[in-house]
């Protein structure tokens, strides 16, 4: 039984599942892995449930009926793996703009390094981004700017989406109150971990945009991180963040 899970939430991913699967599973750490599927029109989860034949009890899959938003999805996903026995619980996305050897990475900084949640940064040691263009690169950056601005937290990179949670902070974490369902759903998440007290480590990751299928950012969900931050961090002002009630 491996101590981490690898939450991967797909929507039309037929051209990079199986890759980013065998990626994952040929690594020296022991990972499983968790398809959240959003009943892809495409026959990715067809091809998750044929893998799962030969990766039986490491690669599991959860199918939804339909398409309810990333955020909703890695809920989903961590109260599956709550009701399991994983001490490390990972989002990534399926697309290999995630690099899956720095799984490693975020692992040793929560097991090793006393890290509460360990965040995939691009931006610790500047701007470590590929294939993206220069207004996507500038928006993103600022944009994180901004969130910090506001909610005065102390994380470089508020949107990264490549994370390690160990399994005291999702258990104290009401996951029921989180509000956001795109892009703004990681800074929540990451706001809800640091007015906890949790412990945030940024470890520096180079992000690659995605070469096969379709992205899934569009203007609502960047509309939403950053219109969103303000109500959130109003929401925390009006009503003290507190742990889940035992």
């Amino acid at each position: 039984m491996s101590d981490s899970v690898v939450i991967i939430p797909t929507y039309n991913e037929k051209e990079n599942i199986e890759k980013i699967i065998r990626k994952v599973f040929s690594l020296e750490k022991d990972f499983h892995i968790l398809i959240v599927e959003d009943n892809s029109p495409d026959g990715t989860a067809d091809i998750v449930k044929k893998l799962m034949k030969e990766f039986e009890g490491r690669l599991f899959i959860e199918e939804r009926k339909g398409k309810l938003g990333l955020g909703t999805a890695y809920i989903h996903g961590f109260k599956w793996s709550l009701e399991r026995d994983y001490e490390y619980i990972f989002e990534m996305d399926a697309d290999f703009s995630h690099n899956p050897d720095d799984l490693i990475r975020l692992y040793k900084a929560c097991s090793e390094e006393d890290a509460d949640v360990a965040v995939g940064s691009r931006y610790i040691t500047g701007v470590n981004v590929v294939n993206w263009p220069i207004g996507r690169v500038l928006m993103s950056y600022y944009a994180s700017s901004y969130v910090r601005m506001i909610t005065r937290m102390k994380v470089r990179d508020t949107t990264a989406g490549f994370k390690c949670y160990t399994r005291k902070v999702l258990r104290t974490i009401d996951l029921d109150k989180i509000k956001f369902t795109g892009y703004a759903f990681q800074i929540e998440m990451k706001f809800t971990a640091w007015k906890l007290g949790f412990k945030i480590k940024e470890v520096p990751i180079i992000f690659t945009d995605r070469t096969r299928g379709e992205s899934k950012m569009n203007k609502t969900i960047f509309r939403e991180a950053i219109f969103g931050v303000i109500n959130l961090r109003f929401r925390s002002m009006r009503n003290k963040i507190k742990p889940k009630a035992a």
